[in-house]
């Protein structure tokens, strides 16, 4: 089965004309200003001249053109682009939240301060872990924050010489660069034949130099680490700390507890895990969880609750200082909470058990083109490689490249960095079985043209706005601005 490939017509961004109006401005009820004081005026400026109708109906088609999770699925994995529901963003705007100013007194906001120590209430019972933060404002944020508290709690125990952090072969790319970034050294520890972390190459790294150890549970390989006691055990026996990377808490919540299996602190992406928005780089939100050692580091001021309040303590001596401006990105707090209470205590195990259950479906449909990494049941994301296709002078990249003629965004291509030609899918708890059958069937068929037509995939996409994309170059040599080709005559 193959698609045939249907050109998209073009957007015409020059509909400017001579003497066209689209808006009567109003008569000046003010003075005239003469502005020549200033220096010589913009006159070849070229001024649109374009119909209310014709500028409104150029703005909507371009908007056609975007693609998210309200138009269609998005496969990336390691991302969980979940859907975030409406009444998320309704709870976000009643007038109580969105128009208090970050500058008012404390006692001027005990709604605001109780809703973020409602959200905290509830990821400790999540993840076991009975001191949080708030005010960290992305994953890799709360990453930096948790090494920049062991370095802190090292440094108060005379144990300043502990400077390398250990992380897998497989984690996030912002694990060693949030060590790199507090002064750590970074060791690699390697993947074993089963995808788990090799127990022996970690006894063998550990050492009275080290002081933690990042590592992400499920793994970025989409793997549950069945020693991970084991593991946390080793660590601590050397005298080091173990950090949860918590960007794949969507296959534990209501399930396990990060605490329970060991770590010592961890981060929370809200903006996958509790379905507040990524937005655009942002605003996010990257909550941490510390065990009691590690809570009189906390940044400062600390959100807590004594004797059932909710209250701000600003007496934290052994704090690290502030790590954003105020409790961090409060909204977001707020559509958490509401994503929180939806679902509620007996619902939130629900969130996982549809997430695995979704991986494992499309890793099971797709056996037959795309081999797992790991021949083993996946978590939350199934983690395939594409390596038999490159003897026909397919990669991974095009295979994602012609699924977007089919109509869906491409999953993560080359992550982790230890699988050959991985494709990395993601298809979260939000959608139905007809989305995911229909994905798979668009890509057995993808995987089909492969071998059949592999040129057809090497030229994709063809149905879009814009073709194959030099993305190295794009990103080097970044120009996103549009340049007329008109020149001032013409106007």
């Amino acid at each position: 089965m193959t698609t045939k490939a249907v050109p998209t017509p073009q957007p015409i961004f020059e509909k400017s004309r001579p003497g066209r109006i689209g808006c009567n401005m109003p008569k000046c009820d003010t003075p005239e200003v003469d502005l020549t004081f200033l220096g010589p005026l913009r006159e070849t400026v070229e001024w649109p001249e374009i119909a209310e109708l014709d500028l409104l109906r150029h703005f909507t088609n371009l908007s056609h053109l975007n693609y998210g999770i309200e138009t269609g699925f998005y496969p990336l994995g390691s991302c969980t682009m979940k859907y975030n529901p409406k009444v998320n963003e309704r709870a976000a705007i009643f007038p109580g939240f969105a128009n208090i100013h970050p500058m008012q007194p404390e006692r001027s906001v005990p709604g605001a301060i109780e809703t973020i120590a409602q959200v905290q209430d509830i990821l400790s019972e999540l993840t076991g872990f009975p001191s949080l933060s708030m005010q960290p404002v992305a994953g890799a944020h709360g990453e930096m924050t948790c090494l920049m508290m062991i370095k802190a709690y090292n440094s108060a125990r005379g144990e300043a010489a502990r400077t390398v952090v250990l992380v897998p072969d497989s984690a996030h790319g912002t694990n060693p660069a949030s060590a790199a970034r507090c002064g750590y050294t970074v060791r690699t520890v390697p993947t074993d034949s089963q995808g788990n972390t090799d127990l022996a190459a970690l006894r063998d790294a550990m050492g009275d130099d080290v002081a933690a150890l990042m590592l992400t549970n499920p793994s970025t390989l989409g793997l549950f680490e069945p020693n991970i006691e084991e593991v946390c055990r080793l660590a601590h026996d050397a005298g080091a700390q173990v950090f949860c990377d918590g960007a794949n808490m969507n296959a534990m919540v209501g399930m396990t507890r990060p605490a329970d299996h060991g770590f010592d602190c961890m981060h929370l992406n809200l903006h996958k895990t509790f379905s507040t928005p990524h937005g655009g780089g942002g605003p996010g939100c990257g909550a941490i969880g510390v065990k009691p050692h590690l809570a009189p580091f906390l940044p400062s001021p600390v959100l807590m609750r004594k004797e059932g309040k909710a209250i701000v303590d600003h007496d934290r001596p052994l704090s690290i200082g502030r790590v954003s401006g105020y409790f961090g990105q409060f909204l977001m707090a707020v559509r958490a909470l509401t994503y929180l209470l939806a679902y509620g205590r007996d619902g939130l195990p629900q969130i996982s058990r549809h997430a695995v259950l979704n991986a494992n479906y499309v890793q099971a449909r797709l056996a037959g083109v795309l081999p797992a990494a790991y021949d083993r049941p996946c978590m939350h994301e199934c983690v395939l490689t594409a390596a038999e296709y490159k003897k026909a002078g397919v990669r991974a990249l095009d295979l994602s490249k012609r699924l977007i003629d089919h109509g869906f965004h491409p999953p993560t291509n080359y992550f982790p960095l230890i699988v050959p030609e991985a494709i990395m899918i993601e298809p979260t708890e939000t959608e139905a079985k007809e989305t995911l059958d229909a994905f798979c069937d668009a890509l057995i068929a993808v995987c089909e043209e492969a071998v059949q037509d592999p040129g057809a995939l090497t030229a994709a996409p063809t149905t879009q706005v814009v073709g194959r994309l030099d993305e190295a170059a794009a990103v080097k040599v970044l120009d996103i601005a549009w340049k007329s080709n008109r020149t001032a005559a013409s106007v």
